[in-house]
């Protein structure tokens, strides 16, 4: 039987440099290929195994909530009584096994800040966490037994694309130092696909970003490690990171899609 560890997507911020999009949706819910990139990623973990996901919610997050009320619909033929208004599925929906909880975290709250609201949540055990504007084709599974391995608090995937994110410093399998969307650092950056101990979220004091104080510190603690990918991964930030994204899509086989 698979491990049932909870993925936590954090699906609350503005999206201000993709406006075009984001004035009229959340970024979790710009499209690729006709699907939101926040089902792009979800797919990448329940290839896994992995079904069991948290949303933090932020900016217009009523309408991630209504994607995920209207997909069973979506997924199935229905009988409409028009008199009553009662709605019966005509056969099995085809929809996943996925179990999604929807919560507020709030409107301008810090990513660390969304993690200790969901705490409670959690059930004082070891959970998955990534951003919801990014894909990779990293191996999940290796990522779990890595972490587990190494004893980590905390592991992070390592990526190598442009040095406009939070840079690491490794030192064989530890993280050494930790700063986040430094122009002075070139090399691995953080590319999110994380694992944590609940013990973590101890290090964040109240409304900051999980990527200054809270990871720093557990770096300088030597419980920060990272596991380097050299495979396949793109945020989508700009609109020429999703112009990219939709090129490879349409081109037939997105490095991104294990599934």
């Amino acid at each position: 039987m698979t491990e049932r560890i909870p993925v936590v997507i954090l699906c609350g911020g503005m999206g201000t440099r993709l406006a075009e999009q984001t004035e009229v949706r959340p970024k979790p819910l710009v499209e690729i290929g006709g699907r939101p990139i926040l089902w792009h990623i979800m797919k990448h973990y329940a290839f896994y195994g992995f079904n069991d996901f948290i949303l933090a919610l932020g900016y217009k997050g009523d309408q991630i909530k209504r994607y995920f009320l209207d997909f069973h619909a979506a997924s199935a033929d229905l009988e409409v009584s028009l008199d009553t208004g009662k709605v019966e599925p005509l056969g099995p929906a085809n929809c996943a096994p996925w179990r999604v909880r929807l919560c507020d975290t709030g409107l301008e709250t810090q990513t660390g800040g969304r993690l200790k609201r969901l705490e409670r949540l959690l059930s004082n055990s070891t959970f998955m966490m990534t951003y919801g504007d990014g894909v990779s084709n990293v191996d999940l599974r290796r990522l779990i037994t890595y972490h587990r391995e190494n004893r980590a608090l905390v592991t992070l995937t390592a990526v190598r694309p442009p040095a406009r994110f939070g840079a690491v410093e490794i030192d064989g399998v530890r993280v050494r130092s930790f700063r986040e969307k430094s122009a002075l650092h070139e090399g691995w950056i953080n590319g999110g696909f994380f694992v944590i101990e609940p013990e973590a979220l101890q290090y964040v004091k109240g409304d900051v970003p999980w990527e200054r104080e809270p990871l720093e510190r557990i770096a300088e603690k030597g419980d920060l490690c990272a596991y380097r990918h050299d495979g396949f991964w793109q945020c989508m930030d700009t609109l020429r990171d999703l112009r990219l994204l939709q090129t490879l899509w349409e081109e037939g086989s997105p490095p991104w899609r294990v599934w």
